[in-house]
């Protein structure tokens, strides 16, 4: 069993977690015990709570996957998934963009309406985006980064994962790695889920 697997449960809206505050989307304060909101999978160790269902939530330092969708003289609007609008203003990035240009950028403020501005992006090229539910990517990435790591050297792919749900392969055995990120997702909820996927990898995809 790996660290970390043992200890997490999975919770159902209005189950008790901990004894005291637990400062997370998806967990809720009464009588100074904090339960859950949300389905999702609690730590018991660590007091993390991880939701299982929902939508993203941007954030200030949030790190998003996005495609130019427009250009303007003062910048980019980015595709990211979401209903409010992500530009990138010009004066953040000094380089051309073309539409369809898939960039990984950092939230640099979000307004009043959940409008996003970002900043620092990072041209990714030769690869794909997928889509996952955003609940999911704290079990994509593991903890620590165990799954993603566990992922990226079983294929030789280069992945990066953006906060949005959107996720970049590149290179390697890039539809293995496509199948094993989307086989985290759907099993999501389960326990012993990197031992799961060690195997699932070693097997190479077969019998998943």
């Amino acid at each position: 069993m790996f660290e970390g697997e043992i200890m997490r449960r999975m919770v159902f809206p209005g189950d008790l977690l901990a004894d005291g505050r637990i400062e997370s989307r998806g967990v809720f304060v009464e009588d100074g015990k904090s339960y859950a909101s949300l389905l999702g999978l609690y730590d018991d160790s660590s007091r993390v709570f991880i939701p299982l269902e929902g939508a993203y939530e941007p954030q200030e330092g949030d790190l998003l996957l996005g495609v130019v969708s427009d250009m303007r003289p003062n910048g980019y609007y980015i595709d990211t998934g979401m209903p409010n609008e992500t530009f990138l203003s010009s004066k953040d990035f000094k380089e051309t963009l073309e539409v369809g240009d898939i960039i990984f950028a950092k939230v640099r403020s979000v307004d009043e309406v959940k409008n996003i501005s970002i900043s620092d992006p990072m041209i990714l090229k030769n690869g794909n985006i997928i889509h996952v539910s955003p609940v999911k990517i704290p079990r994509i990435i593991g903890k620590k980064g165990s799954m993603l790591s566990l992922i990226k050297d079983a294929t030789g792919s280069k992945i990066v994962v953006g906060k949005n749900g959107w996720i970049w392969i590149s290179g390697g055995n890039a539809y293995l790695a496509t199948k094993a990120i989307l086989k985290v997702e759907s099993e999501a909820h389960t326990s012993g889920l990197t031992d799961k996927m060690a195997e699932f990898l070693k097997k190479g995809g077969m019998n998943g």
